[in-house]
């Protein structure tokens, strides 16, 4: 890309999305059973990814209309409390507390420290630490124990609508109707004319445990749309991690 921010603001988005060397595609089968609203949901939280810290690498493809562009991200990640991404050659770098957002770029000599203000405004949503987490591993952006929903069966997915949705805000839940994770969310404002997707359109098994082998981001918005693509690589779990981070002296503050 022409400038790193870009890079780490795409990097957020995609860090807890991991994959494996070895592998296989857990795919639905069979007959979708009739179940309620409240057995779906229940099934979809016992699936939840079981993990203590990431380490890996990821391809990302990223396209606003404008530019496109190819690049390889590294990961270390420790679960709910800090995620490290770093570029090819160290050129920019993300670290992230469910606190704070920091990244430095080498290639204009910029730094950023804040909140999720930034990748909020990337997307056209308000995201916080824990929404990330849960849309980059397959689990529902909000948390669906907390509010009343309906569901039907559609194209053998559990399709799950609130019953009383935010004003002027509109989602839509696809769960997998084998393993319950999420095939598809979507997030719409109706008034600003703003869709945010994200699309998962395989899972594979990893130590016995179902997981994105690839995902789909696409935000709209008038005149403009930005989608990402990740595959991922060389995943390991649970392996001892480091996080060296520290914003070179003389870089300029990004303000937002």
């Amino acid at each position: 890309m022409k400038n790193g921010i870009q890079i780490a603001i795409v990097g957020m988005l995609i860090l807890f999305l991991v994959g494996c060397k070895s592998t296989k595609t857990v795919a639905s089968t069979g007959k979708v059973a009739n179940l309620s609203t409240k057995n779906i949901i229940k099934n979809h939280y016992r699936n939840e990814l079981n993990f203590k810290t990431i380490r890996g690498k990821m391809r990302v493809k990223f396209d606003n209309g404008k530019t496109e562009e190819s690049f390889t991200l590294s990961l270390r990640m420790k679960k709910d409390e800090a995620i490290w991404l770093s570029a090819t050659l160290s050129l920019v770098k993300v670290y992230i507390t469910p606190t704070k957002v920091s990244f430095y770029n080498k290639l204009d000599n910029t730094y950023f420290e804040g909140d999720f203000t930034l990748l909020s405004n990337f997307l056209g949503t308000e995201l916080d630490f824990q929404k990330v987490q849960n849309l980059l591993i397959g689990n529902a952006l909000y948390d669906l124990k907390k509010e009343r929903f309906e569901s039907k069966i559609q194209d053998k997915t559990y399709a799950l609508t609130p019953k009383r949705d935010f004003e002027l805000f509109k989602r839509l839940f696809t769960l997998d109707a084998f393993h319950f994770k999420v095939k598809e969310q979507r997030l719409e404002q109706t008034a600003e004319q703003r869709l945010l997707t994200i699309q998962y359109p395989e899972y594979q098994e990893i130590t016995g445990q179902p997981f994105p082998k690839n995902v789909q981001i696409k935000a709209e918005e008038i005149n403009k749309e930005t989608t990402i693509q990740v595959e991922y690589k060389k995943i390991t779990f649970n392996e001892s991690v480091r996080f060296p981070f520290k914003i070179p002296s003389g870089y300029k503050e990004i303000k937002i």
